[in-house]
This record gives C-alpha cells, structure tokens and sequence, in this order.
C-alpha cells in the first residue's frame, strides 16, 4: 500500500503533495491521519518555515471517499452510523483546525477539482495558486447534506463576500479560475508546469523574514480575522511588534539592512 501524502523537504521548506492520484485524491481515513499526524507535528519543528500544499494527478482533491473509512469493531459490534459518521466528521475538520493552527505559513496549489472538503483544504491554507482548469465547488449540498461544512460557511464569506459564498454554498455550482481569481480566492493562475515555481518563489520571499516575525504575522492575521473591531486589531499588533522588536534577530536585520545585507537569522 503506497503512502497517502508524500513530504518533500527543501531546507527550510517542505511539501505536502496528496498522493491518492487514482482516486482522484479523495479523503480516506489513511490520508486524513496522516494529514493530521502531518500538521500536528509542526508547532515542534520550527526548523520547517514554510509548506506547499500540492496534489498529484489531474485533480487536487475529489472531496470525501465515501468507501474509504471502515466501521470501528469494539467488544465485537460495530459502530453505529451516528457514531462513525461524527468519528468521520471530526477527523476531517481537525486537519482544517491544525492547518490553521499551525506556525508555518501553509502555500497550495490546486489544480482541477477540488470539490467538498477539497476545496476546504484550500480554504485553510493561507495562501492559494491554481491552474486554469481549476474549479471548485461546495459539493456536500448535493448529495443530501447542508452546504456548511468543514470551516465552508467561515471562510468563503471572508474570502470571496456574501454573495459568492451563498451561491456557493446553497447551490453547489462549480466556480472556475478566472472566476476565483477575480473574487481573491486564489492570488494567482499559472500553468502546471509554473504553478510550484510561483509557490517557491513566494516561499523565497517569506523566508527574508525573521523566523519570529513570519510566526508571528500568521498568528496575528488569523486572530484578526475574529477580531472584535479595530482597537482589538490594534492591540494584537502592537504586542507583536513590542516582541519582536526585543529579539535577535531584530537587532540583526537592522545591521543588515544599514550594511546592504541579507540578514543571517538565529531564531533568537
């Protein structure tokens, strides 16, 4: 049995590539383990900086593999559907939660279909490319479900407004690249054999920060995100530069930039 994800490491970048291309890279309970196992794992590991999200095949994610997660066995019953169903749910979204939670800066890149959850792995990723046959789609209302689901009814409005976001979620129609760049889900469209090399590049570009600082910017943005109004924007701000501005690596950039330098950070 192959590996669901395949990690990829690049000095201070690693990538996450979906590695299911038969099933279109559907969720199955061993991808969603291993994505969770992934993501958890990387508030210890602040020598990785940044991750690339990415998918073999000609799609990033198909959505949910309805027959890839067994009924648990306990005291020789199985499972009720309730209870499978919520174990199912709650496995998914704590990937979604984990790739928010996470330090590291998550990038992704996302061809064809993504579809369902598929689409909510990019929506939980913090910045997104795709490829011109991209299109996505909040699948779960088409097959019996609510629209809402796997963080859906959080982001879509934030990212895309209101309008969007409830024709997406109340019809399950399929928006396409130009239309998703158009509405600021995705920064860019580039073609498959680009689309890494963009993802790289910006990748680059956050490693000119300091570890501290690039940690800290994504913590703050998505705290803002809920923030109660300006001045509590504000206030988180303000704690973040006070600290910063205390580090090492502060005192280091500032040499370095008086010196027309690339600064050399400690993490200190």
């Amino acid at each position: 049995m192959t590996d669901p994800i395949r990690i990829t490491s690049f000095g201070q970048v690693e990538t996450v590539t979906l590695a299911r291309p038969e099933a279109l890279n559907a969720m199955d309970e061993p991808m969603i383990l291993a994505l969770q196992d992934y993501f958890r794992t990387l508030a210890e590991r602040p020598q990785v900086r940044v991750v690339i999200l990415n998918a073999e095949g000609r799609a990033f994610c198909a959505g949910l593999d309805l027959k890839g997660w067994a009924p648990r066995q306990q005291d020789g019953e199985t499972e009720g559907a309730v209870h499978g169903g919520w174990r199912t749910q709650r496995a998914i979204a704590t990937v979604m939660q984990l790739m928010r939670s996470c330090p590291q800066p998550v990038i992704a890149c996302a061809q064809g279909a993504a579809c369902g959850g598929g689409m909510s792995l990019l929506l939980a990723s913090d910045v997104r490319y795709c490829t011109p046959d991209f299109r996505m789609n909040a699948a779960y209302i088409r097959i019996g479900l609510g629209g809402c689901d796997m963080g859906s009814s959080y982001f879509l409005p934030r990212l895309v407004g209101s309008s969007l976001a409830s024709e997406m979620i109340l019809s399950g129609r399929f928006v396409g690249a130009e239309r998703a760049l158009a509405a600021g889900f995705v920064s860019e469209i580039a073609e498959q054999g680009d689309i890494m090399a963009r993802a790289e590049a910006l990748a680059a570009d956050m490693l000119l920060a300091s570890p501290m600082g690039l940690r800290l910017s994504k913590d703050v943005l998505n705290r803002n995100i809920d923030a109660t109004g300006f001045e509590a924007a504000l206030a988180l701000e303000d704690r973040q530069q006070i600290m910063l501005s205390m580090t090492e690596d502060y005192a280091e950039a500032r040499r370095a930039f008086a010196e027309k330098r690339v600064p050399q950070y400690r993490d200190r």
